[in-house]
């Protein structure tokens, strides 16, 4: 019989996904078949899996914790904000409509069997299933026809942890506010509690630790300090989104896009002892001394073409062209630096068609197929091998595609501009590949290839593992999975 536990927060933000990445290593490195699973997430930071299909990001990094491939069984309902009020919906790695937030709640009861489905799927293959909530089940608001908390657990019949936030205040309240708004049969489900992000000495805490398993008469299983290597692993949410990253000389910077999609492509380049990346937030321009002006994914073009313009940062990238900065723009940021932006059938959001920034003579037109794919190919300037990934909807062409970045297999990817300096591509996830990152900088005039990116992430996944070995008791959690409700 498959043992099954799934991780709630008590908030948004406690730390979920890494703490669902760090038990996945845990139990795997005892030599356990283990599989993360999340029924819902909410998230424009996704991975493509080997058959094509799309996951969230964290579910991507958990399962590199547990040594398999990512599978769309990982995460089966996947939501991409496109507006304030509506995301698209993936099922099951496809996409299958774009709904507000009023209409989803109508969709939830269909979607719940393709979530059982999956779950059933990874049971079937594993020993330990490790399954994450989403935001938290405090919110109970949301209680009818839930697929990513309470109601996924008593569907599945899966016991429940709950962790807290101590870095934010309030944990005590969280953890037994929780335990007041949920009914009698949620409350059976869950078995114990974590706090996580704790600062200074765990001691400190011993009274309230105590407190709240006696209000609650949930199990405590640790007080888990800070853990420092957190931002060397890929974060999921755009509110993780570290502002900077390195000390180096060649300075790139990068618009944070109001819907900024797959953002894990700067986690390389941070982590690059030659480089400074900066994160510039809505309301500040962008520094015209930058080498490097890189514009990231969207999940919503025209959006953000026209945020881009309300921050005055059009204005920012041609006064940085002038003074010698290079442009690059990956997917949706590939998509704003050509000459027009259509979407005739209202893809994104409204339909109709507007000029992008013109720097790349090219014109996108947006399309109803999604392209969802792993992409090899091989940078045309320096010959070198790059592996990435597709997740776009759109075709872009024009004269500068005569100039490509890439070409795969006898086919141009990505586009120059005629002076060189403006460079566009759909292709994500680039700069993981140690060999592409180094080629890249280098051909920029910066140093590179000074780590081993995806060596560190494992690195960082293992001190993970080891930090919750040493504060929870994983020996409790595993009896929580096995135990029979």
């Amino acid at each position: 019989m498959t043992a099954t536990v799934m991780i709630q927060g008590a908030g948004s933000n406690v730390g979920k996904s890494l703490l669902v990445a760090g038990f996945c290593r845990v139990f795997a490195r005892r030599g356990l078949t283990v599989r993360p699973f999340k029924p819902q997430n909410m998230s424009n930071n996704a991975a493509v899996t080997p058959d094509g299909s799309e996951i969230g990001r964290a579910q991507a990094l958990q399962a590199m914790a547990c040594g398999v491939p990512p599978s769309v069984h990982m995460n089966p309902v996947l939501l991409k904000p496109e507006s304030e009020t509506g995301a698209q919906v993936v099922v099951q790695g496809k996409r299958l409509t774009t709904a507000r937030a009023r209409d989803y709640a109508a969709l939830k009861p269909q979607l719940m069997g393709a979530v059982l489905d999956s779950f059933a799927r990874l049971k079937a293959e594993a020993d330990l299933v490790i399954v994450e909530g989403a935001g938290s089940p405090a919110e109970v608001n949301l209680r009818a026809g839930d697929i990513a908390n309470m109601g996924f657990a008593q569907a599945a019949r899966v016991p429940v942890v709950l962790a807290g936030d101590i870095d934010r205040g309030g944990v005590i309240a969280q953890i037994v506010g929780t335990q007041a708004v949920l009914d009698p049969d949620d409350n059976a489900l869950i078995k114990g509690f974590l706090i996580n992000k704790f600062r200074g000495d765990p001691r400190l805490f011993d009274d309230g630790y105590a407190l709240i398993a006696r209000r609650t008469g949930w199990t405590g299983l640790g007080v888990l300090p800070w853990f420092p290597q957190a931002h060397r692993l890929p974060a999921e949410d755009a509110a993780d989104l570290r502002r900077k990253g390195g000390a180096g000389n060649f300075r790139i910077v990068v618009p944070q896009l109001n819907r900024i999609a797959n953002f894990d492509d700067l986690d390389p380049l941070m982590a690059e002892p030659g480089v400074s990346v900066e994160v510039i937030a809505p309301g500040h321009p962008l520094p015209v001394e930058a080498d490097l002006i890189l514009i990231p994914g969207s999940k919503s073009t025209i959006a953000d073409l026209a945020h881009l313009r309300a921050q005055g940062w059009d204005i920012d990238i041609r006064a940085a062209l002038r003074r010698g900065a290079r442009v690059l723009g990956l997917c949706g940021g590939y998509q704003l630096l050509g000459r027009r932006i259509a979407d005739p059938d209202g893809i994104e959001g409204p339909a109709g068609s507007v000029e992008g920034l013109g720097l790349l003579a090219v014109d996108t037109v947006m399309q109803g197929d999604k392209r969802v794919t792993l992409t090899d190919a091989v940078h045309a300037a320096s010959g070198t091998a790059a592996q990435g990934y597709e997740i776009h909807i759109g075709v872009t062409d024009g004269p500068d595609r005569a100039r490509p970045l890439f070409r795969v297999g006898d086919q141009p990817e990505g586009a120059i501009s005629a002076d060189g300096r403006v460079m566009g591509s759909y292709l994500h996830g680039l700069f993981s590949g140690d060999g592409f990152r180094a080629a890249f900088l280098q051909g920029l005039g910066a140093s590179g290839g000074g780590i081993a990116y995806a060596e560190g992430v494992e690195a960082a996944l293992d001190a993970l593992a080891d930090h919750l070995e040493e504060h929870a008791d994983c020996d409790a959690l595993l009896r929580i999975a096995r135990a029979p409700l």
